[in-house]
């Protein structure tokens, strides 16, 4: 008699190409394997955090495996996932966890798709959101250039569902560009979202190379912009990071920027490298300035600036409308 034999798991590095179990051709984290120099900044006393872990958590992850959801919180290395799991939330990532883009600063694996699609997930989505008792949500992507409207039909169709089996949940939805198509965009707004959500990412001198040949600092903020016209109730929202090289004056000017395109709400964070091949951190930026810059967003209008070292764009993003920096 033949004894089984366990095969051993094969080791997936950062950077090396691999298949995922959907039989989608990625690399993983995003960004090829490189020879660039490790980054050599000594991390400062407060990019510290402490790890929190209990039934919420265990909860939450159960939910996310057992429905087969995607999350930004894994598939970005959030800081804040133990934090927010133990809080019963997450954010969730529709359309897979494979992007057509490959930005620098961002650890989702890059590949193509080619055009598949989850008809489940719209539905599990919903009994997620219903399993997790979740009075507001954050639903995001990841880019898919594969599709002829971006996903933005899909990503319609996940709104809906979930304001069916959840009609009193709040609905953000931090979306990709969809190319700047804004019939596309309007399709979103259109699900019955209450906060739309765009990322400009970092000052315009630095959209390339941190972001994507395809994104663009104007096509962002044009796609807020749009969104605000289109339904001038609707909540607009985007998010930079800071540490990239950006000076002073280049915050001020995007705050300006996006001010003029009606954007209510800003979120600003540490840059953190999510890996060896990711952009380097070029300064860590300290909580006092943090601070300074969320008065200097307040006093050019925006409705709330949510400024901290761990502060993504996702982060506690229910409490934003308290204006008190959520909590920080």
């Amino acid at each position: 008699m033949s004894e089984n034999k366990l095969i051993p798991a094969v080791q997936i590095y950062s950077g090396e190409k691999f298949t995922t179990e959907r039989g989608v051709r990625a690399i993983k984290d995003g960004i090829k394997s490189s020879n660039q120099p490790n980054n050599t900044l000594a991390k400062p006393d407060w990019l510290r955090i402490k790890i929190k872990a209990g039934a919420s958590h265990k909860k939450v992850a159960d939910i996310v495996s057992e429905h087969k959801l995607a999350t930004v919180c894994e598939e970005a290395k959030c800081p804040n996932l133990s934090e927010c799991w133990s809080a019963g939330t997450a954010t969730i990532m529709l359309m897979g966890d494979v992007c057509t883009r490959a930005c620098r600063f961002c650890s989702v694996n890059t590949g193509n798709p080619k055009g598949l699609l989850d008809a489940d997930e719209p539905d599990r989505t919903a009994r997620s959101v219903q399993l997790m008792n979740l009075k507001y949500l954050v639903l995001t992507s990841v880019n898919r250039d594969d599709l002829e409207d971006g996903g933005a039909g899909h990503y319609a169709a996940c709104v809906r569902r979930v304001k069916e089996v959840n009609p009193d949940t709040a609905v953000e939805a931090l979306t990709p560009d969809f190319e700047g198509v804004l019939s596309d965009v309007e399709a979103v707004i259109d699900s019955g979202i209450e906060v739309f959500a765009q990322n400009v990412e970092t000052v315009k001198r630095l959209t390339h190379p941190v972001r994507d040949p395809r994104a663009s600092y104007e096509q962002t903020i044009n796609v807020l912009a749009h969104a605000k016209q289109y339904k001038p109730e609707l909540i607009t929202k985007t998010s930079l990071m800071l540490g990239l090289g950006e000076t002073d004056q280049e915050i001020l000017d995007t705050m300006d920027d996006l001010r003029a395109a009606n954007v209510d709400v800003l979120t600003l964070g540490q840059y953190l490298q999510p890996t060896v091949n990711h952009l380097p951190v070029k300064r860590y930026v300290t909580p006092a300035e943090f601070e300074n810059y969320r008065q200097l967003g307040l006093e050019k209008g925006f409705l709330e600036v949510v400024s901290g070292v761990f502060v993504r764009s996702s982060y506690r993003a229910e409490q934003v409308l308290q204006k008190n920096n959520v909590g920080l």
